[in-house]
């Protein structure tokens, strides 16, 4: 019996849950305003290329996300990286020696960016970094999507930057505020809650590394992205989970640590 097999009745189960529960309000919504500019931006609009930006958990989380848009009949795409992927603080002078030219190959209607635990620097580092983001998207014809990290274990190599990692969201939220309805946010606490926790209903959800997702964490946030997007892209359905979740890809080798 592979890993695979074992894992997928319950997660069907946890997918369901999420999806019956992705729209439901939470504590952490969007402010008033910024949600309602961004769906009426999206309004109208396909749902047809999405490039996923983002460190080695966006990585785990492509593997179910690249099933699930392509059963819903969506081309994706992830440029998701180890060891970095950010656009603000370590690396990311090198990432903007190439990010631009890749996001226009791409030729994506949508650039999901999740914060990742790279994102350091100051406010207004990010800030500056959020905006030449969404400059660099709309150059490119896409809208732009921030979405939050997962909350992580830190070790010592994140200990001392958690405060930065901490107000990247609400540097990201400005850089949102400003933009004129061409990017806005998506709060990621709806799927992993507050703090880090690696077993969800008693199975692994996230790696025990403290920072990696499992197989049933990432495709938790793929059913509940997808449903997100599909109350802010009118004409795009998310495909059922039962018709990606047993693919295969739960047994890829990123997901060693679980």
């Amino acid at each position: 019996m592979t890993k695979t097999s074992r894992l997928v009745p319950g997660l069907i189960g946890l997918l369901m849950l999420t999806t019956a529960c992705a729209t439901q309000p939470t504590a952490s919504a969007e402010p008033a305003g910024a949600e309602s500019a961004a769906t009426a931006a999206a309004d109208g609009e396909g749902l047809s290329n999405v490039l996923f930006l983002g460190d080695s958990i966006a990585m785990g989380e492509a593997l179910p996300l690249t099933e699930a848009f392509a059963a819903s009949d969506v081309h994706f795409k992830s440029l998701a990286s180890e060891g970095g992927g950010n656009v603000v603080g370590p690396f990311s002078d090198k990432r903007w020696q190439k990010l631009p030219k890749e996001i226009t190959s791409a030729d994506p209607s949508l650039v999901i960016y999740q914060i990742t635990t790279f994102d350091w620097g100051s406010q207004k580092e990010q800030q500056a970094a959020y905006r030449k983001l969404v400059t660099t998207v709309t150059g490119a014809g896409a809208k732009l999507i921030f979405v939050s990290m997962p909350p992580i274990k830190p070790d010592d190599f994140y200990k001392p930057h958690m405060a930065e990692l901490e107000r990247a969201g609400s540097a990201a939220r400005a850089v949102v505020k400003a933009s004129s309805g061409e990017a806005f946010m998506l709060d990621a606490s709806a799927v992993w809650g507050s703090a880090y926790q690696q077993k969800k209903n008693g199975k692994p959800d996230r790696s025990a590394d403290g920072i990696h997702t499992c197989p049933q964490g990432a495709a938790r946030f793929a059913a509940w992205l997808l449903d997100e997007l599909a109350g802010r892209f009118p004409g795009f359905t998310p495909a059922d989970p039962q018709s990606w979740a047993n693919t295969g890809w739960a047994d890829d080798k990123h997901f060693k640590g679980c």
